[in-house]
């Protein structure tokens, strides 16, 4: 069995950067030129989406390392479309989860109280289904298109 190659600093730094501003101007795009309108919160949200994507890009990258090492193009190709894909679409609703539940915070009840893990629960499951109808349109088609050149080039790369 093969070890896993441990990726480049430059791929883990470069590459979590330039994935992070990806997902901010794919939401950018999205609701400046397909006109899919947040409100005011624009900038904070555009925060989140940077965020999500350079700690799925983290997470990603040697899960995609130690999956595709040695493999045939199309397995590279399939790593690095579902593995950054799912990660970074988790991270970004984490982080928006994490948002919604600071935001709503102060009209719970006290930490260790049993009503406390109810309202955390609720608040969080809240938070993820409407990252699921709302947010991810904005990672679409922008961010798909993107996601898609770049599985090409890193399994052309890797060949």
């Amino acid at each position: 069995m093969r070890r896993a190659r441990l990726p480049s600093m430059q791929l883990w730094s470069v590459g979590a950067l330039a994935w992070g501003l990806a997902m901010a101007l794919s939401f950018l795009l999205s609701i400046h030129v397909f006109g899919r309108a947040t409100g005011s919160h624009d900038i904070g949200l555009t925060a989140i989406y940077a965020a999500g994507g350079v700690i799925g890009w983290l997470v990603a990258l040697p899960l995609v390392c130690f999956s595709g090492d040695g493999r045939r193009s199309a397995k590279i190709f399939a790593a690095w479309f579902l593995l950054l894909g799912l990660a970074t679409i988790g991270a970004t609703a984490g982080l928006f989860a994490l948002q919604y539940r600071m935001f709503y915070a102060h009209w719970h009840a006290p930490f260790p109280s049993r009503i406390w893990v109810y309202q955390f629960v609720f608040t969080s499951a809240s938070a993820l289904y409407q990252f699921a109808v709302l947010g991810l349109r904005h990672f679409l088609p922008t961010a798909f298109l993107i996601l898609l050149v770049l599985a090409i080039l890193m399994a052309r790369r890797n060949r």
